[in-house]
């Protein structure tokens, strides 16, 4: 069972958990950028702006089921219902104040859209304002949209629609969303991170492990530390809880990502900001040949701030574009580690989920898979190997 843990009197043991910020080397890519200048929409429950981690960190947000309000542009009620808007938005930009989670990328700025809570084998109502939402986050100048609510039954296409999913990508806003959690109980596509306008994020723990309960497949675009992260209990926000795990807190360190890179590169589009997570990921596999566990690796943002020559690539062009449409295999090979020059093999099915990192430092014990440049997610999974096609849904 967790433990709770009072925010003012426990600084030092939160911000010891968040063992990632070691691993991907927080005070290096802060020395280049903190994530100033852009703004994160967090699609979910809500955010209560007043703990001391998100104090002047959250601007002004909506409610999507008020839909007259946001024609309007009136302010609606964003506070938290459930903790997991709060706990995204802290990971995210959280200044780990009097106790609170550290933001990876703590310059940025919040925009809460609130939506009602949905379970995964929940048919949603077929007027749930997703849609409403993500136009509503664009409307407010989000540069990334992080989607912490996620459905097996889409939200509905009827409910989801093109419309608002074109109407991000046309406005250059980055969309990000967990992949889920049930891979235990189905496995079953969750949207709207299956979408191909939208990257999927899936979990790993700190040495490199996907995490049992990520869900996988061809809607796995990356993956991030997801796993043993300190989190709010519950709606109340008086707490937090330590050994947490889930794909939305995954979620939220992948838009930190994107946040710092393109805070250090405003000039970027959104396709160049995504394709330089991708080629910086952690992986020893193919970049033309994404993991359905890992997709096309854990992110490393250092690893693009870095390099001052960095070159992103053109602006227009989808890095997602050519294996959503083509698909493409997947690896993940079957006991040992391969070699960075070895080309992994394609996994089979399975229900058990396993992976091991390597690192040049046989001493490393805190995994630094992530900050370095040796790391090996791989899925240790039985049987005969399949390729798993990455064409993604359409609304």
């Amino acid at each position: 069972m967790s433990v709770g843990m009072a925010p003012s009197a426990a600084s030092e043991d939160v911000q010891a958990q968040q063992w990632y910020l070691d691993s991907m080397q927080a005070d290096q890519l802060w020395k280049v950028s903190k994530g100033k200048g852009v703004k994160v929409a967090i699609i979910g429950s809500g955010v209560n702006a007043d703990t001391p981690s998100l104090r002047g960190q959250v601007l002004q947000g909506v409610d999507a089921l008020v839909k007259d309000g946001l024609a309007k542009g009136s302010v609606t009620d964003t506070q938290d219902t459930t903790g997991e808007g709060t706990t995204a938005a802290e990971l995210i930009a959280g200044t780990g104040k009097d106790g609170g989670i550290q933001g990876l990328a703590p310059d940025a700025q919040i925009i809460p859209i609130r939506v009602p809570a949905v379970k995964h084998d929940e048919l949603p109502d077929p007027n749930y304002p997703l849609a409403t939402a993500i136009m509503a986050a664009v409307d407010k100048g989000a540069k990334i949209i992080d989607i912490t609510v996620g459905n097996q039954y889409v939200i509905g296409t009827q409910i989801v629609g093109d419309a608002a999913l074109d109407y991000a990508v046309e406005h250059g806003v980055l969309m990000i969303a967990s992949v889920g959690d049930n891979a235990k109980e189905g496995n079953k596509p969750q949207y709207p991170a299956a979408y191909s306008q939208v990257v999927g994020v899936s979990a790993v723990d700190r040495s490199g492990k996907v995490s049992p309960t990520s869900q996988y497949g061809n809607y796995v675009d990356l993956a991030a530390p997801g796993v043993d992260i300190p989190h709010w209990c519950d709606r109340t926000v008086r707490s937090y809880c330590d050994a947490g795990q889930g794909t939305s807190m995954a979620s939220a360190v992948a838009s930190a990502s994107a946040a710092l890179v393109w805070s250090a590169h405003p000039d970027w589009t959104a396709n160049q900001v995504l394709r330089s997570l991708i080629d910086t990921a952690g992986r020893t596999w193919k970049k033309d040949t994404p993991s359905k566990y890992l997709g096309y690796g854990i992110v490393r943002p250092r690893k693009v701030l870095e390099d001052s020559g960095y070159n992103p690539g053109p602006a227009d062009s989808d890095p997602l574009g050519k294996v959503n449409a083509a698909g493409g295999a997947t690896p993940s090979p079957s006991g040992s580690v391969p070699a960075p020059s070895q080309a992994p093999e394609t996994p089979s099915g399975g229900e058990t989920v396993a992976a091991e990192s390597t690192s040049k430092s046989s001493d490393d014990s805190n995994a630094l898979w992530i900050g370095l440049g040796a790391v090996a997610a791989v899925v240790v999974i039985g049987g005969g190997a399949f390729a798993v096609k990455r064409a993604r849904s359409r609304a």
